[in-house]
Parts: C-alpha cells; sequence; structure tokens
C-alpha cells in the first residue's frame, strides 16, 4: 500500500521475485479484500489496484492446495495455542508443514513462529 513501503517489504518483494513462494489458499482472497478496502477508503485509485494485482499474478508465488486440509487440525490448534486468528495461523501452518520461512510484518504471527522454531523473514525482532 503507498505509504507502507520499506526496507523490510522491499527484501520480501526481492526475494519473493528471486525465489519464489508458496501461500495458503486463503492468500488472493486476503490480497483482494485488502485492495478493495483500500479503494473503499481512497488509498488506492482503480487504476493503481489494477497495476498491483498485475504485479502479483507475475510473482511467482505458488497456492497450497491443502490450506483448508489442515484448518480444523493443524491451524485451529496453532491459533489456539498463540492466540492467533485462524487466518494468521493458516501461514504458520504452512511454514510448519513446508519447512519454508514465514514472511510477516505482523508482530503477534512472527512471535508464534519463532516460538514453534520457524525462521522469520521480515521482522527485526519479533
Amino acid at each position: 500500500m503507498p505509504g507502507e513501503q520499506g526496507p523490510q517489504t522491499d527484501d520480501l518483494l526481492s526475494e519473493a521475485t528471486e525465489m519464489g513462494a508458496l501461500a495458503p489458499s486463503l492468500w488472493p482472497l486476503e490480497v483482494a479484500n485488502i485492495i478493495l478496502m483500500a479503494e473503499r477508503k481512497g488509498r488506492i485509485t482503480y487504476a493503481v489496484r489494477i497495476r498491483a494485482l498485475t504485479a502479483l499474478t507475475r510473482l511467482p508465488i505458488r497456492i497450497d492446495t491443502e490450506t483448508a486440509g489442515q484448518a480444523w487440525r493443524s491451524t485451529l490448534d496453532l491459533a489456539h495455542a498463540h492466540g492467533l486468528t485462524v487466518y494468521d495461523a493458516t501461514y504458520l501452518e504452512l511454514s510448519l508443514r513446508s519447512g519454508l520461512r514465514l514472511a510477516t510484518l505482523d508482530k503477534a504471527l512472527g512471535r508464534a513462529a519463532i516460538a514453534c522454531g520457524v525462521s522469520v523473514l521480515g521482522m527485526n525482532s519479533a
């Protein structure tokens, strides 16, 4: 979003561009909602929305097909244990299952990931 870029977000984008990423199946819905809300609030224009979504579709991001299958088991357990929303816990569950680092700037999610032994990309400190 405008005004939210910085060294950490630039690093995340560079890594995703170069190495690719894996996202839970709810990620496109979350991104669409964030962009829609930003447009409704006047933070971005329709043209910016289209450019952002076009840029995102060019990134080598694979969508996990097992996200929903974990919702009532591992994801819910992680959300309960760490005080996360189920939505945030999907990212942690996927990182644990895939063995990949978690890219987040969310402090609560980052702390939960570190507590679970997951390396966090994007946070200086959790």
